[in-house]
């Protein structure tokens, strides 16, 4: 059951990576080639888990699972959101820190010693067998990256409501943005979900395909809404206004 869920993660993590790659290629815009990295790295994570679950853990297997799943994949998502409400101005400055932050990571994974013997029928528990750097990296960047999404995702879904009568489409955007943070929400609760969904590697598995199937759902609500947005933009207004960056996938 893990390895099934783990490859259905896989398959919608890919998916989104490829539908913020084209848009990104199409549009050049910062945030989308930040949600392409974040989606790839969500999609690695996933197929580690799905070997790991399929053919058994191992070290290798679990460090790169613990890399691209616990530490890597909610930054890059963050810096997304960032861009999108901060434009470059925000997104640049942090996209260093966090180019850094991903650099000084592959090098703590690739040398972090493993204490004890990794369980091969099981998801390995990081909090046992890594020290403290690398459960230091996965808290803060698990941690700090999901309260930004999260907490962009909500404050452009509020936006979108309140201009819901002006903007053609607000409202279907506004539902996009909070599936976008449900969906944060869930991936960044599997350790709760561990312990109340039946087993701990299935509660795992589940919180990770439902968590990515939400934001995906959230992304493709508005995709098909960004012509009319672009379009209700080149009107005349009354009274122009900068660009609304809630505006998101647009």
């Amino acid at each position: 059951m893990v390895a099934g869920l783990a490859f259905c993660a896989t398959a919608v993590a890919t998916m989104f990576a490829q539908a913020t790659g084209v848009r990104w290629a199409q549009s050049r815009k910062p945030h989308h080639r930040a949600w392409t990295i974040a989606l790839a790295l969500f999609a690695l994570g996933a197929a580690m888990l799905a070997m790991g679950s399929s053919t058994g853990w191992d070290k290798g297997t679990f460090a790169a699972f613990y890399l691209f799943g616990a530490i890597l994949d909610v930054p890059w998502l963050a810096l997304g959101t960032l861009y999108l409400l901060g434009g470059p101005r925000v997104g640049r400055p942090v996209e260093r820190v966090l180019v850094f932050f991903t650099g000084l990571a592959v090098g703590v994974m690739l040398t972090a010693p493993v204490h004890g013997r990794v369980p091969t029928d099981r998801i390995p528990d990081g909090k046992l067998l890594y020290g403290a750097a690398p459960r230091v990296l996965a808290g803060v960047g698990s941690g700090v990256g999901a309260l930004i999404v999260f907490g962009g995702a909500a404050w452009s879904a509020v936006r979108f409501l309140r201009r819901r009568a002006e903007a053609p489409g607000a409202a279907r955007l506004a539902a996009s943005n909070v599936l976008i943070a449900l969906g944060t929400i869930v991936l960044s609760t599997t350790g709760l979900l561990k312990g109340i969904a039946g087993g701990k590697d299935e509660a795992f598995a589940i919180g990770l395909t439902a968590g990515l199937s939400v934001i995906y759902a959230g992304f493709a609500v508005a995709a098909p809404r960004a012509s009319s947005i672009r379009v209700a933009r080149e009107l005349p207004q009354p009274r122009p206004s900068p660009p609304d960056s809630g505006a998101a996938f647009s």
